[in-house]
């Protein structure tokens, strides 16, 4: 009796695991989704925003290379390229897309697809863009996040002046294939004169070897204060940028903490760490269901003013007390 029973047992427990072998073998032939991360820039100084990225997935439950595949397109400052790379994401059948650094990889994306997910992380106003019908109900197949820097260019012009109260000449470097260029020197243009400023000079630089050109002639036109626009390959480049801006002494500000960390002068602006890590969350909430319609585009709710004191001893700034109550963080 005990005999049968036993071989009843390893015949039904045989049995099981004949069904359950194949499901599993199934399981794991089952693909993963795919995430399409386009970006303007280059992967090189890109490693703590793609952290937070992966942070904003976790956050949903998403790892990659474990229940999702991340695949990357970087255009490296080359906005013609981005949209073959989008192109190339859309063929792949990518679940969703990340757009990312300025306005211009949403744009291809968007361009690039209907149907698929978008979810974008921008410095400039989505709605006037195009990118979404309004924040609170963006419509179609795009969302994400913007952190606005393009609308603070006055107040980071009063910030950099107030820091360099004597400076009547000052310049604004900008990206000229950004997609933002033109509106960060008319809005430095039209706040220029009620601060005081005489001249706004435009410098211009797309490459590294632009960007050192750059800092040579706002030298040779006496500029002594300069304003850095917001563009995706200067946030690849803030070291450079805050090397030159010393070796020169030209007090510059930009819109990341990380060109102050570098050693610039100031910077002002909301964390590109977290609206990255925002991204990532949004991401995985599209995965797990949601439709980008129904997520609201996220805004910053503050904006962080850091200043690097060792490097305005350099220049042989005096920084005014008001101005380091008004800082959120103060390098020393």
């Amino acid at each position: 009796m005990e005999m049968g029973i036993g071989r009843r047992q390893f015949i039904s427990a045989l049995s099981g695991a004949a069904v359950a072998w194949p499901l599993a073998a199934r399981a794991q032939q089952i693909p993963l989704p795919v995430i399409g991360f386009l970006y303007a820039g280059a992967a090189g100084p890109f490693a703590a925003r793609l952290d937070a990225f992966r942070q904003g997935l976790k956050e949903s439950r998403y790892v990659d290379g474990q229940n999702v595949v991340i695949e990357y397109r970087w255009a490296e400052g080359h906005y013609e390229r981005l949209p073959a790379l989008a192109a190339e994401l859309v063929q792949r059948q990518v679940a969703v897309i990340a757009a990312a650094g300025t306005v211009a990889p949403a744009r291809a994306a968007k361009n690039a697809t209907s149907t698929i997910p978008i979810v974008f992380q921008t410095a400039a106003d989505p709605v006037a863009d195009g990118l979404v019908d309004s924040f609170n109900h963006p419509g179609g197949n795009t969302t994400g996040v913007t952190r606005m820097a393009a609308d603070m260019v006055p107040k980071s012009l009063e910030l950099l002046h107030r820091a360099v109260p004597n400076a009547v000449v000052m310049a604004v470097l900008v990206n000229p294939a950004g997609p933002t260029a033109q509106n960060s020197l008319r809005d430095a243009q039209d706040a220029a004169p009620a601060l005081g400023i005489k001249d706004i000079h435009v410098l211009h630089a797309g490459s590294e070897r632009e960007i050192e050109a750059a800092f040579a002639t706002a030298v040779e036109l006496q500029v002594r204060a300069l304003l850095i626009g917001t563009d995706s390959f200067f946030n690849s480049h803030t070291e450079q940028l805050a090397m030159l801006a010393l070796r020169h002494s030209v007090p510059a500000l930009y819109s990341t903490r990380e060109f102050a960390a570098a050693g610039g002068l100031m910077s002002y602006g909301a964390s590109l760490t977290d609206s990255y890590r925002q991204v990532g969350v949004y991401v995985g909430r599209i995965l797990a269901g949601a439709k980008p319609a129904d997520l609201p585009v996220l805004q910053p709710t503050k904006f962080d003013l850091v200043l690097n004191l060792k490097t305005a001893k350099a220049l042989g700034l005096d920084v005014p007390p008001s101005l380091l109550a008004l800082s959120d963080e103060v390098i020393e």
